[in-house]
């Protein structure tokens, strides 16, 4: 069984979090750290941590450059997937895999040679590289996550003909894509989590047509866990983005419309065991007032919610990326 634990501020607070869940170091298979500028000014010191918590437990690491943590001015905070037993180690280079479950959990990649578009292509390719140490292609990842800066906003449809080269279907993941103005290095311009499953994949889409030429899709389904898109208040007829300005109805719409993907599963909100949540440094006051509602969508979700710089849509205040369980 795999578990998501919400992310904490510091590897120092993972001994009562694994043991209120009753989890062992050997048992995590992924770890992401949320990294403010003061973290990522002192990487070695996040290293030394992460190794302290984890001994010589080898696992993918996944940083994602954020502008704050909510509820907590800590410099990180630690988000952890564990599956018991801890799955199979693989590694490439200096890349660390775990399978466990079926999934395949993978290292987010970076490069800092060639522009937006090259960089991206090379995220792509070394992800390609990364799933082939499991005996997989890219028609296995079940969603992806970028993260490129505010700056690149105009040139971000560039990222369309790499992803439509490198993932050519017929299933394509979920994904999202968040800005962040701080870059995981200095002359990184993307940055991309991923995660692969076996076995075959579904497509949930309710009928809208926009994924049609998308190298994206609203879900994707593997065994019994779903694994959705970014959610932001966006029509998926229309295409345009909804209650400029008003927090709580963005999410009311985004926490309805990830039940509608949902239920092309038969599954509801109370299934979601995961979610990470994105919001703008114009959500933050507001936030709290979303509270209940998520709760009463998503009662059972281990919830993560980091500070970004933006997000693709500039009307957007809340982005969310679910994970969802069928059993």
């Amino acid at each position: 069984m795999t578990v998501h634990l919400p992310a904490v501020p510091g590897y120092d607070q993972l001994p009562a979090v694994f043991a209120e869940a009753g989890l062992r170091v050997r048992d995590v298979v992924h770890v992401t750290e949320y990294v403010t500028a003061a973290a990522l000014a002192e990487p070695s010191t996040l290293d030394e941590e992460r190794a302290a918590a984890l001994g010589d437990h080898r696992v993918p690491v996944s940083r994602v450059p954020v502008e704050a943590i909510v509820d907590t001015d800590a410099p990180y905070a630690v988000g952890v997937t564990a599956h018991f037993g801890g799955g199979a180690l693989l590694t490439d280079g200096d890349d660390v895999l775990r399978v466990a479950g079926g999934v395949v959990h993978l290292p987010s990649v970076h490069t800092t040679d060639g522009d937006f578009r090259d960089q991206y292509r090379w995220c792509l390719q070394r992800i390609a590289t990364l799933l082939a140490a499991a005996g997989l292609d890219t028609g296995a990842l079940v969603r992806t996550v970028d993260y490129t800066a505010t700056a690149t906003r105009a040139e971000y449809p560039r990222c369309g003909r790499p992803r439509r080269e490198l993932l050519p279907g017929p299933v394509h993941p979920g994904a999202a894509g968040i800005l962040v103005d701080v870059p995981v290095t200095p002359g990184a311009r993307v940055s991309l989590d991923a995660i692969a499953a076996a076995g075959p994949l579904t497509v949930l889409n309710p009928g809208w047509a926009r994924y049609d030429t998308l190298t994206y899709k609203p879900a994707v389904r593997a065994g019994d866990t779903v694994y959705l898109a970014g959610f932001g208040a966006l029509d998926p007829v229309t295409q345009a983005a909804l209650h400029d300005g008003d927090l709580l109805a963005q999410a009311d719409f985004v926490y309805r419309s990830i039940e509608t993907v949902l239920a092309e599963a038969g599954a509801t909100g109370e299934q979601v065991t995961h979610l990470v949540e994105y919001l703008t440094p114009a959500a933050v006051a507001d936030y709290p007032r979303t509270s209940a509602l998520r709760e009463k969508h998503f009662p059972n979700a281990a919830v993560t919610s980091v500070v970004c710089s933006a997000l693709l849509r500039p009307e957007f205040l809340l982005e969310a990326v679910p994970t969802a369980v069928l059993s």
